[in-house]
């Protein structure tokens, strides 16, 4: 059994986001929070509340034990790029993209033995 949790149109750049998932994929639910709280990064906030939200749907919906669980899948994929001009010399105009993502976290129980 699995519960996940997803996050859309995220105002982080997926390359960032995907910095801190790599830390926690395949770790244990106590370990990855502790990570996350004492990593120095802006999507960490975001990843762990995400997380937290997946360790609920595990409890709530399909009465896992919190405890037991382990992160099993964790990805991010790329949402909606907002595009953005800014005024430079000369009367010209430089494009910006604001990137968005989209993150998923997957948690299942850990296995006996």
């Amino acid at each position: 059994m699995q519960a996940k949790a997803v996050a859309k149109s995220v105002r982080i750049a997926p390359r960032k986001v995907r910095l801190v998932i790599d830390l926690i994929r395949g770790k244990e639910v106590g370990e990855a929070i502790a990570i996350l709280r004492h990593t120095q990064r802006g999507a960490s906030p975001v990843v762990e509340k995400l997380l937290n939200s997946a360790i609920a749907n595990a409890e709530h919906n399909y009465e896992m034990d919190p405890d037991n669980l382990v992160i099993s899948e964790a990805f991010v994929d790329e949402g909606a790029t907002l595009k953005r001009f800014r005024p430079r010399a000369q009367g010209r105009a430089s494009k910006i993209n604001k990137r968005t993502s989209h993150v998923t976290v997957v948690v299942t129980e850990k296995k006996e033995g």
